[in-house]
């Protein structure tokens, strides 16, 4: 399996049982999400850990007053089916109360962040 799309499974999976915390296999892709999710508010940290092979991310989910603070964690793009986007066609996710992870040339980009850059790339998920 894509460690990408097991790091989003575990994830969705912890929040609806109301863990505090989750960890998933460390890759490098794993963390540049992870650290946009943080970034946005959507995760409270992201801890590395483990040596050589065993190397896993120790991911803190957050919660405000026991709702958490990611209630829709969609796939986008799947392995059978990828999902490109221009810069003009990538549209607001709850008029902009979620937003979208997308794969640009310039690295993974929020859907404002790739508006006013100006980039297209291919739409990884879509959170709310």
């Amino acid at each position: 399996m894509n460690p990408f799309l097991e790091m989003i499974i575990k994830i969705k999976n912890a929040y609806l049982a109301k863990k505090d915390m989750v960890k998933v296999t460390s890759s490098r892709f794993n963390v540049k999400i992870a650290d946009v999710l943080v970034r946005e508010g959507y995760l409270e940290s992201v801890i590395k850990k483990g040596r050589g092979i065993k190397k896993y991310l120790e991911i803190k989910l957050a919660y405000k007053e026991g709702v958490p603070n990611i209630t829709k964690l969609g796939l986008v793009s799947k392995p059978g089916r990828r999902v490109y986007k221009g810069a003009a066609e990538i549209r607001r996710v709850r008029n902009g109360y979620g937003m979208s992870l997308i794969s640009t040339s310039h690295g993974l980009l929020t859907d404002k962040e790739a508006r006013a850059k100006k980039l297209g790339g291919e739409v990884l998920l879509e959170v709310y």
